[in-house]
């Protein structure tokens, strides 16, 4: 007779615990506590070293007293696994939320009895979500920013010249300032740069490199100096600044103007052939921005006849929370920028929470409608897949992608990933499909 998988050799109990969620408490013998604990040990003979032995040779004894902890970590990792493959397989159940209520204590040798409380997927009755119609415009692009972006380029490229009159907006000055703000010993170069320098350039347009410089130099004049004060916001980058007022001394050595180019300026300083070219090349750009647009449009339009043909069903009350939890915190990390914001978000704790819930509501209805979708078309998510989207990542967060794979699998984000890729999926699904 084959031996029992570790699954099926995990005693249930299960209990209801309302509609969605339920109560299983598992039991694993002391027997097979014995063998499992048997099995981790030798597993951890051949990758730890033990003096006087040879990798893979010490005795179990040996390896069971000196690395009881770490083994104790790994069989509740291996039970908990083995539970939730009992659930989602051997007792078909689609399990949607899982967590441990209380932490149980385990002894090697002893039986182990632990208690996981899971929330159900919910029964969602049939709906159509194929050849639906939607109505959305087409794509068009607006010739008014065209012709800005066009302007932007002339701006971007545009050289600098001395001139005699008066500063004006969008002008550029070579100045140097002081401050009264005084460094610390561990100033950093930026930070210096910031309340002194000398032979430098403004320009007077957003966003300041000095907030208040715009106001405070339009007019000036070149070879005189003025002074201003310069409140800095409280979530500025420059942690010492945030939130000071600081006073600046300004000597303007001149005020230099933008000299307009001409089409054919423009097209010589990209290297193109005429400014059609250039034309051609930001249209071609706006209408993929576009269509984009109308994309996502036609995604949001189709997805709300979904919804509306779905009707109300009840939402597994602990994930439900989870996503709550988790709306209320990127809510906090947007928000709180300073003691006196996080103060204001604590004495608001019941408004933010009750906003959040309402933001968890929608996301998490969404992604159960899209789970049903997704299991009657058969759609998954690959492992290349998920890699591809790791390594875009890495890229942004200029890390290696094996480096940001494990801090995601620490802090639990590749399951956040692998939903966010399915949510796509069946969204691009849906959206190819209307009429």
């Amino acid at each position: 007779m084959a031996k029992q998988t570790l699954s099926q050799a995990l005693d249930l109990a299960v209990r209801e615990d309302g509609a969605l969620c339920r109560i299983c408490d598992f039991t694993v013998a002391a027997d097979r506590m014995k063998s499992e604990t048997s099995i981790a040990a030798k597993a951890f003979a051949n990758y730890v070293a033990v003096p006087g032995f040879r990798r893979g040779k010490a005795p179990e004894a040996m390896i069971v007293k000196r690395f009881e902890n770490d083994l104790k970590d790994e069989l509740k990792r291996r039970f908990m696994a083995a539970a939730f493959e009992r659930l989602s397989d051997g007792e078909k159940m689609e399990v949607v939320y899982c967590r441990m209520p209380e932490e149980s204590a385990l002894e090697l040798g002893k039986e182990y009895k632990f208690t996981l409380r899971i929330d159900l997927a919910p029964q969602i009755a049939d709906f159509e979500y194929k050849g639906l119609e939607v109505e959305v415009p087409a794509a068009e692009i607006d010739e008014k920013e065209l012709n800005d972006r066009v302007e932007q380029y002339r701006k971007m490229y545009a050289e600098f010249a001395e001139i005699s009159e008066p500063a004006a907006k969008e002008d550029m000055l070579k100045v140097d300032y002081t401050s009264d703000f005084v460094l610390p010993e561990d100033a950093s170069a930026s930070l210096s740069r910031q309340v002194k320098a000398e032979a430098t350039f403004l320009w007077l347009a957003e966003p300041e490199y000095i907030p208040g410089c715009v106001a405070a130099l339009t007019g000036a004049e070149a070879g005189k100096e003025y002074t201003f004060d310069s409140v800095y916001p409280t979530d500025y980058r420059e942690a010492a600044l945030a939130g000071k007022t600081v006073k600046y001394t300004v000597k303007v050595v001149n005020v230099q103007r933008r000299k307009d180019l001409t089409d054919d300026e423009l097209a010589a300083k990209l290297r193109l052939d005429s400014i059609d070219k250039l034309r051609e090349m930001l249209k071609s750009g706006l209408q993929a921005e576009a269509e984009g647009k109308r994309r996502e449009a036609v995604r949001t339009a189709v997805y709300e006849k979904i919804s509306a043909a779905v009707g109300e069903f009840e939402l597994p009350a602990g994930l439900l929370e989870a996503e709550t939890d988790e709306a209320l915190q990127r809510k906090a990390q947007e928000t709180v920028k300073s003691e006196a914001d996080a103060e204001e978000f604590k004495k608001n704790l019941e408004e933010n929470r009750a906003a959040a819930k309402v933001e968890a509501s929608a996301k998490l209805r969404r992604e159960l409608v899209f789970r049903k979708i997704a299991k009657a078309e058969n759609i998954t998510v690959t492992a290349a897949e998920v890699d591809r989207e790791i390594e875009m990542m890495s890229r942004y967060y200029r890390k290696k992608p094996a480096e940001l794979r494990s801090i995601m699998e620490k802090n639990g984000a590749i399951e956040a990933l692998q939903s966010e890729i399915l949510n796509n999926k069946v969204w691009n699904f849906v959206a190819d499909s209307v009429k």
